[in-house]
Order: structure tokens, then C-alpha cells, then sequence
């Protein structure tokens, strides 16, 4: 007992000292957005910071939700942050390190060589939110970020800091031919040890999805297009290592010990020019591979299909990213009691 109570005490000191230190400014987005940068230990670019943003709730409560982007984003969707906060949930967003308001001078975007690089920032950003007096914790992530919050969650078993984990159209495998996946992709990571900086020139990257969603285009979606791109940037070797090296995770099956969630389009949609079917699909990841990556995870898992999706379900048309948010909601109302 009194072990018990020395642990208790010391979570106590130590979450209330990371609370003390935090200070928070209004955010880009103004409506009662508010964002606080927090810096981290530098690494083979020099200087890191990674940013978090929260909205909270008009009445108080205990219960939140910390969303991680994906690759070429960064957090915009205030209706998201909005429906968490009518559901009762504070609402908290990563702007991870080289992303976003994250990203400074001395870093290429997005630069990755391991996706464990951004536990730092997964666990700083909980444990102010466990000390900002939140005792339930859903830990959300968008692709990459899905990739990274389910690689987080097999790494860190009997974690007090989350509750539930939520992927939404998460990056468990590359979308291409079974050779290019099976011959070139390990490859490419294999030379990405020694030549993490190499370039890697994507023939087919021309913008479809990013057209598909800003207002400049066909979309409805308003965003910094130099921290999203329209057409993603070049990514290096670096990085397809620290991507392949989670993907080889995700074949061999996470394991979560907290109820989650998996959530995908009912169909991926491919073509060179732009088209309204790229409302109706998953324009950038293979849907089957999802599916049947997920089912693979050991846990109490579920995985969905949102009919029509598009990549990020909740950026789709809005009868779909209803449906998204009325699956992500009854699934919460049972599992976060």
C-alpha cells in the first residue's frame, strides 16, 4: 500500500510540474482554439518542437481526445474539434515535430527515419491532458498518424495515459503492385540506413487527392497549402524505412491492449485525371489492405467500412463524414463509459 501510494504521489508531482510549464496562446484558427509549442531534444536536423492545439468543451468534463495527422497535414478540421466537443470531449491535436506549425527552418518536411521519433510527442501531449484533468483518453490518428497511434499502442501495454485508440484510414501497407511491395519497397528501406537523405521522385504523385478537397479546386476544404500540399512533397529513403519498418509490424499483427477502432472507405478509387468518383473512394491507400490489416490486430478491435469515404473519412462529402462521426460516437458511448 504504501508503494502504492509513493507511485500515486509521484504521478501527481510529476503530471502537475508538466502542467505547470505549459502555457497556451490563441491559435491560428481563432475560435476558442488555443495552441502551446513545446520543445523537445534536438536530433539529426538540430533544433525540435512539436505543437499542441485544444479546443475545449463549453461545460466541463473528463474526457478527450488527442488526434495525430497523417503524412502532408497537419491539424485544420475544426468541425472535428466541434463535434468531440457537443459529444463532450475536449478536443487536443498534434501538430507533430516537422509538420505543420511544427515545422522550422533547419528540418525537410515531414523527415522521418523511425516512426518511434514521434512517441516524445504522443507522450508529452498525454500526459498534459491526463494532468489538465482528463481521465478518459481516446488517442486518435488519420493514416501515418493511424500507423503511428497503433505502432504507439503495441509499444506501450498497461499505458495509464490512454483509454481507446480510433484509426481512421490508417497506412498499413504501401498501395502498389505485390512486387514493388514485396522486392522494391524493402530495397529502397534497406538504403535507406545508410542514405536516409537520398530523394525518392514519385512518378505518379500529381495532386488528385489534395485537388479533391481544397476550395482552390474541387474541394470544400480551406488549409495552408504550403503545410499541405496540393501535390505532396518528396519523401526520402529515410523515411520509406521508418514507414516500412511499421508496416512490417502491422503484417505481423499489433496487439492493443485498449478497445480501438479501425475505420476505412468502402472502396479505393485510381485514375490519372480528376473525376467526381474521387468524392466516392480512398484515393490514396488500398481499402482491402486495410481491412485485412486490421483484422489482423490481437485486442478488442473492430473494423468498419464508411460507404463512400474518401481517404480521411471525416473530409469526405457530408452525408459520409456523418456517418463517420455517428460510427466513431456509438462506438465510443460503449467502449469509454
Amino acid at each position: 500500500m504504501k508503494k502504492c501510494n509513493a507511485i500515486l504521489l509521484f504521478l501527481f508531482l510529476f503530471l502537475g510540474s508538466v502542467s505547470a510549464q505549459i502555457q497556451y496562446k490563441s491559435d491560428i484558427l481563432g475560435n476558442g482554439f488555443l495552441q502551446t509549442t513545446i520543445h523537445q531534444p534536438s536530433d539529426y536536423e538540430g533544433e525540435v518542437v512539436c505543437t499542441l492545439v485544444k479546443k475545449s468543451c463549453a461545460t466541463e468534463t473528463t474526457k478527450a481526445v488527442l488526434y495525430v495527422h497523417g503524412l502532408n497535414d497537419y491539424f485544420f478540421q475544426e468541425e472535428m474539434a466541434d463535434q468531440f466537443n457537443s459529444h463532450g470531449y475536449d478536443f487536443y491535436a498534434l501538430d507533430l515535430r516537422k509538420y505543420g506549425r511544427s515545422w522550422l527552418p533547419n528540418q525537410k518536411i515531414t523527415n522521418a527515419r523511425d516512426l518511434s521519433e514521434y512517441y516524445a510527442d504522443i507522450d508529452t501531449a498525454l500526459k498534459i491532458i491526463r494532468a489538465e484533468g482528463k481521465l478518459k483518453v481516446l488517442l486518435s490518428g488519420h493514416s501515418t498518424g493511424g500507423l503511428t497511434v497503433s505502432l504507439y499502442a503495441n509499444d506501450h501495454h498497461a499505458s495509464e495515459l490512454f483509454d481507446a485508440v480510433l484509426m481512421n484510414s490508417p497506412f498499413y501497407n504501401m498501395n502498389m503492385g505485390f512486387l514493388l511491395r514485396a522486392l522494391g519497397v524493402p530495397f529502397i528501406s534497406c538504403q535507406g540506413k545508410k542514405h536516409p537523405n537520398d530523394t525518392i521522385h514519385e512518378k505518379g504523385n500529381i495532386g488528385i487527392y489534395g485537388s479533391s478537397l481544397h476550395t482552390s479546386a474541387h474541394g470544400e476544404w480551406d488549409f495552408n497549402t504550403n503545410w499541405k500540399q496540393i501535390v505532396s512533397p518528396e519523401v526520402n529513403k529515410g523515411w520509406i524505412r521508418a514507414i516500412h519498418k511499421g508496416q512490417v509490424q502491422a503484417r505481423k499483427g499489433f496487439e492493443i491492449d485498449k478497445p480501438s477502432l479501425v475505420l476505412h472507405s468502402s472502396k479505393s478509387v485510381y485514375g490519372k485525371e480528376w473525376d467526381r468518383k474521387f468524392f466516392e473512394g480512398d484515393a490514396v491507400l488500398n481499402v482491402k489492405h486495410i481491412e485485412q490489416l486490421g483484422n489482423k490486430i490481437k485486442g478488442d478491435c473492430q473494423v468498419m467500412t464508411i460507404e463512400n469515404g474518401m481517404h480521411d473519412l471525416i473530409l469526405s462529402p457530408k452525408p459520409v463524414r456523418e456517418k463517420a462521426y455517428q460510427v466513431i460516437f456509438e462506438w465510443l458511448d460503449a467502449k469509454m463509459k
